[in-house]
């Protein structure tokens, strides 16, 4: 364990630091809460506020002591790491807490109804009921989409809906439903899933009131002017769509000027709202309540924030990283089926990708009480990148359009080496395709107006 890259870093949602053991109840919740999460390491004998390091007396002493202190008041049993660690003259004392198989854990004195704790940011919330059934689904490795709708039947989904939602892919069979867990078997019966039901319900709403997207243009920086507004209440496939051309409508345009053209952009990259608005759908919490989606587009930024904390054993530098864990795996399965999610764990870097190529700084990502929130922030920090062949890209599409053999041609580059340059020009929202989908052979490309 490295103290000095310990001591630069600042407190958070896998560290945390305490002066010393007089009050231990505090250390014991921070322990269950890193135990539930992500894991993490507590150390002993340094000042939260300062980050002074003072030290602790007779650390060994301490160590037996919190140990002891960790197996009387933690359930079920903790055995986490208790290190020494020395610095100059004095010692500190290092807990190191990894991600717990057996959660939840909880304070045994305030019971496992009051006790069960999470990590949020650099504080311990302690979890609802809501949050602890979330937390034993985890344990035993099962989502909360899958669950079966056991006073349902079949009938409950719309098939119609899921066939216009699949058209553009392929043709829709009664029998897939049950191979994308749309409909599962209970007690010798097909009864819908949760995840069928957000999907495809024909009553959606009764079961699910709060599985919608509330959108709004604000003027200025903060919510006290509010310039438009639309709830979204369309079966997610949909309410995905019809988010992105809210956004869409109201971002502004700005200009890059080229060798020959000038070429129109959006101001936020669309790969990146897109990005952002599909995440919020496939990896909500829909099992809190009063908590719809929000995206909030101000003046200097666009905010899209779901309920749910990340997924436990996550952080915010691990998506970073490309790390995933899908919470809702019947939604995230459909999506993946329908093209909007290309590959697990790419949508975040595929994002920051965007605003980088944009002159944009990365988007900001934090979790907020139980919730998760993505900043997109629209001021440029840098100059937006754009080589030669993609300026000779631009410059050479013209007013009817240009077929991808076309364009290859004029850049001297494969059929499909240009097709992926042409899809982050898309992305980028410099260039216009125009088809029936992305397998359409004679779809054309275009400036972006």
């Amino acid at each position: 364990m490295d103290l000095v890259e310990l001591l630069k870093r600042p407190e958070g949602k896998t560290l945390e630091f305490k002066r010393d053991l007089s009050s231990p109840d505090g250390a014991l919740r921070t322990i269950v809460a890193f135990a539930n999460t992500a894991g993490g390491t507590l150390l002993i004998g340094v000042e939260d506020q300062s980050r002074r390091v003072c030290g602790v007396l007779e650390p060994l002493d301490l160590g037996e002591r919190l140990a002891n202190l960790i197996s009387d008041s933690i359930m079920p049993l903790l055995v986490p790491e208790i290190e020494i660690l020395p610095w100059r003259r004095i010692q500190l004392l290092a807990v190191e807490v990894f991600p717990s198989s057996n959660r939840p854990h909880y304070f045994k004195r305030d019971g496992p109804k009051n006790g069960v704790y999470v990590r949020v940011g650099s504080t311990n919330r302690r979890a609802d009921k809501e949050l602890t059934l979330e937390l034993q689904r985890f344990a035993r490795g099962e989502a909360f989409d899958e669950q079966p709708m056991s006073e349902l039947n079949s009938e409950a989904l719309d098939f119609r809906v899921a066939s216009e939602s699949f058209a553009p892919v392929r043709n829709l069979r009664r029998t897939d439903l049950e191979t994308l867990r749309l409909i599962t078997n209970y007690q010798g019966r097909k009864v819908p899933t949760i995840g069928g039901i957000l999907l495809f319900g024909r009553d959606r709403e009764r079961h699910f009131p709060d599985a919608w997207i509330q959108a709004g243009r604000f003027g200025g920086i903060n919510k006290s002017n509010i310039v438009d507004r639309i709830e979204i209440r369309s079966h997610p496939v949909q309410a995905v769509e019809d988010a992105i051309a809210f956004v869409h409508k109201h971002l502004l345009q700005g200009a890059e000027i080229g060798a020959v053209r000038r070429a129109n952009r959006w101001s936020l990259p669309p790969v990146a709202i897109r990005e952002a608005v599909i995440n919020a759908v496939v990896h909500a919490d829909y099992s809190q309540h009063g908590a719809p989606i929000r995206i909030s587009i101000f003046d200097d930024r666009l905010e899209v924030e779901s309920p749910g904390l990340l997924p436990f054993g996550l952080t915010v530098e691990d998506i970073q990283r490309g790390v995933s864990k899908l919470r809702n795996r019947v939604i995230g399965r459909v999506f993946h089926e329908l093209g909007l999610i290309e590959q697990w764990g790419s949508g975040v870097q595929r994002m920051s990708a965007a605003c980088t190529d944009s002159g944009l700084a990365p988007p900001h990502f934090e979790e907020l009480a139980s919730r998760f929130r993505v900043t997109i922030v629209g001021k440029r920090v840098a100059r937006a990148t754009l080589n030669e062949t993609d300026l000779t890209i631009i410059n050479a599409l013209t007013p009817t359009g240009r077929l991808t053999s076309e364009i290859a041609k004029v850049i001297g580059l494969t059929p499909r080496a240009t097709r992926t340059r042409l899809a982050k020009l898309v992305g980028r929202g410099l260039v216009r395709e125009v088809g029936t989908g992305p397998q359409d052979p004679k779809r054309r490309y275009y400036q972006a107006e």
